[in-house]
């Protein structure tokens, strides 16, 4: 028994070891899901469900009206089998640029939209993520949030094969959304301008702008988000507020509506979301005092 025992804990040992150089297998793909996270387990790359994704409703977004109707359509499109493109949406932080690729799950995933989000730092994986995607019935936003590259960043060349720049045909079931705050994805210098060539009246860009403007280029549709003016904001803002069962949107509401974005710094769409979801918790408490910023 004694020699019995001492044959189970080598061979328990021997599993250990063996598990430390050969990595398990990542966790199966749950297709059942809307939307998933690219993530890692053990130096492997898979599909992470996302049990409640943020159903946003494309009606909740004010003041980008030709952006919505554009991504609508394209997106359509899309869904129905129908040609359609790539899109890069630019522009001011908090203006909607995310929220609109999120909700289009509310209006089109009956439909079979799913979609997956990959960070920045992942996008050397987007040859595997397609080839897992390819294939299937659904049809996938592969979503880049908040994208931009420094020179030489791996995923830069990635993205740019996957966009149209490989001899393989991209799969007819994947598109990719981004948003990024600058239109062109890649810091540009001053001493790149001196590379600009004036020939015969016409206006040649140096190689280096014409490498970092060939990425943008790669996206069928462009798509610009601004800063709202005040009244924008406010109009915003009263709407949230309403989504949160206040009705009133007074001229002290108004006031403490445009001090909360003057210490941001920013009247944009998260910041009139954020002001109204402070505002509407505050007045909930039970010992509810006037407003503070």
């Amino acid at each position: 028994m004694t020699d019995f025992q001492h044959l189970l804990n080598r061979a328990e040992d021997l599993i250990n070891k063996l598990e430390a150089v050969i990595p398990l297998p990542p966790p199966a793909t749950d297709w059942t899901a809307l939307a998933w996270r690219w993530q890692h387990h053990q130096g492997r790359g898979y599909l992470e469900a996302i049990p409640h994704p943020h159903l946003i409703q494309l009606n909740d977004l004010h003041n980008i009206d030709h952006q919505k109707a554009e991504v609508v359509r394209n997106t359509e499109q899309f869904v129905r089998g129908y040609p359609a493109n790539n899109v890069l949406l630019t522009g001011a932080r908090g203006t909607g640029k995310s929220s609109v690729v999120k909700a289009l799950l509310s209006r089109f995933s009956q439909e079979g939209l799913r979609i997956v989000e990959v960070d920045k730092q992942d996008l050397v994986d987007l040859p595997q993520i397609t080839t897992l995607l390819r294939g299937r019935l659904e049809r996938f936003i592969v979503f880049c949030d908040d994208l931009s590259f420094e020179a030489g960043d791996a995923g830069y060349k990635a993205l740019k094969v996957v966009l149209d720049g490989s001899v393989a045909v991209t799969s007819d079931n994947i598109l990719v959304y981004a948003t990024s705050n600058r239109r062109h994805l890649i810091p540009e210098y001053m001493a790149e301008n001196l590379e600009t060539q004036h020939l015969d009246g016409e206006i040649r860009p140096g190689d280096t702008v014409e490498e970092k403007t060939s990425l943008s280029d790669r996206f069928g549709m462009w798509l610009s988000f601004y800063s709202f003016d005040q009244d924008e904001y406010l109009v915003i803002a009263a709407q949230w507020l309403r989504y949160y069962g206040i009705q009133e949107f007074n001229e002290e509401i108004s006031r403490a509506a445009l001090a909360w974005s003057h210490t941001r710094g920013s009247r944009s769409g998260r910041a009139a979301y954020q002001f109204a979801r402070d505002f509407a918790g505050n007045a909930k408490l039970p010992s509810a005092k006037p407003h503070k910023i």
